[in-house]
């Protein structure tokens, strides 16, 4: 397809065959524009094919991360029709496509357990009692 580019995503290069486009016609404003030019682009990525690149993990994160974007297929979708021709609208989804994969690639980073250091805990205690003997103080005074 014209105007399909390899895909960038880290250090990984995702070939432009493993990328299938449709077009259609795209909704909103633009006048006859909307109604006779198929602009809309339908991105669709083989997330099988992208195994041997990405590795096996990267996908299952990705399939896992972008369940909601997954076709019957389990192809990867993306479109756009924010721009009013076909190649920007090529250019935006495919600048959308690497976005989502580099994010649902990211490993989250391992919390390490910490604790409260101990000038912390007798400022919350000190706080608290402060805040006790306030609320002691707006009572009735039957005793």
């Amino acid at each position: 397809m014209s105007g399909l580019r390899d895909l960038l995503i880290g250090r990984n290069v995702l070939p432009s065959e493993l990328l299938s486009v449709k077009f259609a016609r795209s909704g909103g404003p633009g006048g006859q524009n909307v109604n006779k030019v198929a602009s809309k682009v339908d991105l669709r990525l083989d997330l099988e094919g992208a195994v041997p690149i990405l590795g096996e993990t990267a996908v299952a994160r990705i399939k896992d991360k972008l369940a909601a974007r997954l076709d019957k297929l389990g192809q990867l979708l993306v479109t756009s029709s924010e721009h009013r021709d076909q190649p920007r609208n090529i250019e935006a989804a495919s600048a959308r496509m690497e976005a989502l994969l580099v994010g649902a690639m990211l490993k989250p980073k391992r919390r390490i357990a910490t604790k409260p250091s101990r000038g912390s805990q007798e400022r919350r205690l000190a706080e608290k009692k402060i805040r006790s003997d306030t609320k002691k103080g707006r009572g009735d005074l039957k005793d």
